[in-house]
């Protein structure tokens, strides 16, 4: 939709809150009164904008659960890292400006969205690894979504840090993740070093 398209620009460039409903009506040359026929205020337009970014996230989260030759541990991390609204990976410009004080909105409604969206596909994951013995919990949703939670903290813009901070928080993941999920101690150091490893390739 070119409302869409237009106003995610202008919150791109100019943030949300510099950015009106005059501008987004300038820069498509349409009424104030077709814009509120789809849209009610800015706000609703933002909704909008970020229910199409969260879906297009969702989607990489539900094909890396359909790769079965990936090890569960591995599937996990890569869900939290591919999925931080900070990754690099999206290769989407509205996501390299979410932590600009401009766009703290922004950024606090696509948390919410996958926060929501997203934790009972990692619960679905930790699931499976309990049937299969891998796994040891007694609360697999809270597990995923403290794990969605630290896992966008601690990788938050993780290419900006120091190769020993990058290690560091690195290490205090797994082991983090190995001891919620009542896995042996180095157990699934290898596969996410891995991940990373391949992030560092592709930064």
């Amino acid at each position: 939709m070119e409302i869409l398209d237009t106003a995610e620009h202008l919150f791109e460039t100019q943030g949300f809150d510099n950015t009106s409903t005059n501008d987004i009506l300038n820069e498509i040359g349409i009424a104030r009164g077709t814009l509120y026929y789809h849209f009610k205020s800015k706000e609703e337009i933002l909704d909008a904008i970020i229910s199409r970014l969260t879906r297009q996230l969702l989607e990489k989260a539900k094909k890396l659960i359909e790769k079965k030759n990936v090890p569960l541990s591995q599937q996990l991390t890569l869900i939290m890292l591919k999925l931080n609204v900070s990754c690099g990976n999206f290769n989407h410009k509205i996501l390299e400006q979410v932590h600009k004080p401009q766009n703290a909105l922004m950024h606090q409604k696509i948390q919410a969205h996958l926060l929501s969206e997203l934790t009972p596909l990692i619960s679905t994951l930790i699931k499976e690894g309990i049937a299969q013995g891998i796994y040891q919990t007694d609360y697999p949703e809270e597990v995923a979504e403290m794990l969605f939670l630290y896992a966008n903290t601690i990788f938050d813009d993780l290419t900006e840090h120091s190769e020993e901070e990058k290690q560091k928080k690195t290490a205090a993941f797994v082991f983090n993740l190995e001891r919620l999920l009542k896995m042996e101690q180095g157990s699934i150091k290898t596969s996410v070093d891995s991940i990373f490893q391949n992030i560092e390739n592709d930064t």
